[in-house]
């Protein structure tokens, strides 16, 4: 019995192994989903915010209300006084110190940035500068006093009560250890997220993630330390102190994270970014300190890891480890608040239905 073919398909016709070609908007639509889109707007918001934070903050330097100390006979120290409050744009904040072991002190406890020595029987005063606070403030110092004191017909020798060490030059060792220790804080913690899942599914699972960034910290603040230190020789002072800072640095920045990813998921990872990175960065008083920054970056500075962790970096370096209270509790509750976070938000993560 003959059988009869089927017709084959006509011209244009798909089969089940030539499928007609789709169009741009649904090949459109399958690359490019609306999560990829969200987190590309998300990308290119971050971009520019990095570029609009670091350009503002760092483009034009400023001195702005830097604390300063005039040492001088009484009525003279007035007179100073008053002829320095009423500079052009207000670049110093004036006070009167008793003598020159009082001025040197103030700085070491970091309570102000330099004093002014004014010789009354002579025409040759001395600056008091600590570069160890940051080079580019105690330059800018020196060549505002030198004006000041060429306008008056005087001289100013400069004298730096607290250098900064031969192999920090610059004086942004303690910066660039200090923005190490929180990439490495935000990238663990990110690498935490990515390997199981932004949310911990339960409680146990969050206080896991929370000892293995613990361990990262211990050993993260000490390869800091130690490298900064002993191995470079680029900055000064206490290894074990260092290493403390580093550690606490690192758990606070990622314990951060984790509790940012544990709220808005792996979007979470781009926030760290914008506090981290984006905001603290600039404002950190590295290679602008305080003084020297706008007035929004100079006041969130203080409140963000990067720049707590600077000033005590800074502090343990070169000021004998004075006034790092304040900055040391800014890390800690970072820290503390990161990990409660995390700690609740997994706790009340809700496990799925049985099927």
């Amino acid at each position: 019995m003959t059988q009869t073919a089927a017709p084959g398909p006509g011209p244009g016709t798909a089969t089940g192994t030539d499928p007609a070609p789709r169009s741009f908007l649904g090949e459109l639509k399958d690359g490019v989903t609306p999560r990829a889109t969200l987190l590309v707007v998300g990308v290119l918001a971050l971009q520019l915010l990095f570029i609009a934070s670091y350009v503002g903050a760092l483009h034009h330097p400023k001195l702005r209300d830097v604390p300063f100390g005039v040492v001088a006979p009484r009525a003279a120290a007035e007179q100073a006084v008053a002829r320095l409050e009423g500079l052009p744009g207000e670049p110093l904040d004036p006070r009167t110190v008793a003598d020159r072991a009082a001025a040197r002190e103030q700085i070491m406890d970091r309570e102000i940035d330099g004093a002014l020595l004014i010789d009354p029987a002579g025409t040759t005063d001395t600056l008091l500068v600590a570069s160890g606070g940051g080079r580019t403030l105690a330059n800018a110092l020196t060549t505002l006093v030198t004006a000041l004191e060429r306008s008056e017909g005087r001289t100013v020798r400069t004298v730096d009560v607290a250098p900064a060490d031969l192999g920090d030059a610059s004086g942004l060792t303690s910066f660039y250890l200090v923005v190490g220790w929180c990439v490495g804080g935000y990238l663990c913690a990110s690498a935490l997220a990515m390997s199981a899942g932004a949310r911990p599914t339960n409680i146990r699972r969050g206080i896991i993630r929370l000892c293995a960034l613990a361990l990262f910290a211990i050993v993260g603040g000490l390869g800091g330390a130690v490298i900064a230190g002993p191995v470079l020789g680029a900055l000064p002072g206490s290894v074990a102190a260092l290493w403390g800072l580093g550690a606490l640095v690192v758990f606070a920045v990622g314990a951060a994270t984790l509790a940012l990813q544990c709220v808005f998921g792996i979007a979470g990872i781009g926030v760290a970014v914008l506090l981290v990175v984006v905001a603290g960065n600039p404002s950190a008083g590295g290679a602008l300190p305080p003084p020297l920054l706008p007035p929004f970056w100079a006041a969130i500075g203080p409140a963000l890891p990067p720049g707590a962790g600077v000033w005590v970096a800074r502090s343990i370096a070169y000021y004998e480890s004075n006034d790092v209270t304040g900055p040391l509790l800014v890390l800690s509750a970072w820290a503390v608040a990161g990990a409660a976070i995390t700690v609740v938000m997994a706790a009340l993560k809700k496990k799925p239905a049985a099927g």
